[in-house]
């Protein structure tokens, strides 16, 4: 300590001595330590297996949860216990969730377009299913020869646009203005058969549900030789980053199969009241009620429209589909009114109640 030459020198000396190991406290720190997992083993409370706790800036931890508390959830990652506080977890969800669902003997797998075993269902009444736990991304390659089978391309005798399916049983989504006024809807798949794909035509489709103001429609295949279809997992438009890579899938100008690639520009774009995800993707007529995928495999939007100029498409969120499909009973297609849920008729002008009078006026005489 004589040796020391300069203040600065002092400074560092001193800092350094603040942070010299106490190994009595350190002792007495984890026996405290281990006590309190004791006593939050012993109390039993919930203590699951292995789960992932999901961070909403993309990051996770893995380890036994010791319990979960109002605010908090407390974590034990086998050196030490963690408490992460509520605001910051996404979702939590258990390892067995990732593990790949052996088939039963003398069954074929299961034909979504991605595994039954990392997308579930959130209730047993909803038609679409979310990914659970941590999902790797993929190449867009990868991902198109997953995905592209549950991509369809939507007919009506006014035109033409794109859908995807979100279950097996043939349920699936467009926009509203791709059948706007329509009841002849085909749609057209193409299935993966012996390393190839197969184009089939299906005409009875039955209209489920529609939001005019959303422009979301939900359909349904009831042909009778319908199989078992693909269908993608729906994700969550609040996980997107600005920047991140996205891609659509769709039928532009009629060209079915249509891949292509851009990033998020903003997910919070204000158009007439609503809020669009921008995208550099390009989205042309056709793609219409298209999905948006992100790395991992999940619809993030559903492409909808496009501004005049290069890389301005835009989708509605996935929050919005998803709150339409819990809520479809509100949105009932009703037969006699095609362009429900809302129809307004022609305010009063001058000039009709003019004629009125006039009509009225040569009746009495």
């Amino acid at each position: 300590m004589e040796n020391i030459g300069t203040s600065g020198e002092r400074e560092i000396f001193a800092v350094t001595a603040l942070v010299t190991p106490d190994r009595s406290r350190y002792g007495r720190n984890m026996f405290a330590r281990i006590a309190t997992v004791a006593l939050l083993a012993g109390l039993g409370l919930n203590t699951a297996s292995a789960e992932t706790v999901v961070l909403k800036e993309k990051s996770s931890v893995t380890g036994k949860i010791l319990a979960e508390k109002r605010d908090a959830v407390i974590v034990d990652l086998g050196y030490t216990v963690l408490t992460i506080p509520r605001s910051q977890i996404a979702r939590i969800a258990k390892d067995e969730e990732e593990k790949p669902a052996k088939p039963a003997k003398g069954k074929q797998p299961a034909t979504a377009a991605t595994a039954p075993a990392v997308a579930q269902k959130a209730n047993d009444s909803d038609l679409f299913r979310i990914s659970k736990g941590t999902v790797q991304e993929k190449s867009v390659r990868e991902l198109v020869a997953q995905l592209g089978e549950s991509v369809v391309q939507v007919r009506t005798p006014g035109g033409l646009g794109s859908g995807f399916f979100l279950n097996e049983d043939g349920y699936l989504i467009t926009n509203f203005h791709v059948i706007e006024g329509e009841t002849q809807i085909s749609i057209e798949v193409y299935h993966q058969q012996n390393g190839q794909l197969e184009r089939k035509v299906y005409k009875q489709i039955r209209i489920v549900a529609m939001n005019k103001f959303q422009d979301l429609a939900l359909l349904k295949v009831e042909d009778k030789d319908a199989p078992k279809f693909s269908w993608v997992p729906l994700g969550d438009s609040d996980l997107l980053a600005v920047g991140e890579r996205v891609f659509a899938i769709g039928s532009p100008l009629g060209l079915e199969r249509t891949v292509t690639e851009g990033i998020v520009s903003t997910k919070t774009r204000q158009m007439q009241g609503d809020l669009y995800i921008q995208t550099t993707t390009q989205i042309n007529p056709g793609n219409s009620g298209g999905p948006l995928f992100n790395l991992r495999g999940e619809v993030t939007g559903v492409t909808n429209m496009k501004v005049f100029g290069e890389g301005l498409g835009f989708a509605i969120p996935i929050e919005n589909v998803r709150y339409f499909l819990k809520h479809r009973d509100a949105y009932a297609y009703d037969t006699d009114n095609p362009s429900n849920a809302y129809r307004y008729l022609q305010p009063p002008s001058r000039m009709s109640q003019a004629a009125a009078d006039g009509k009225v006026e040569n009746s009495a005489k």
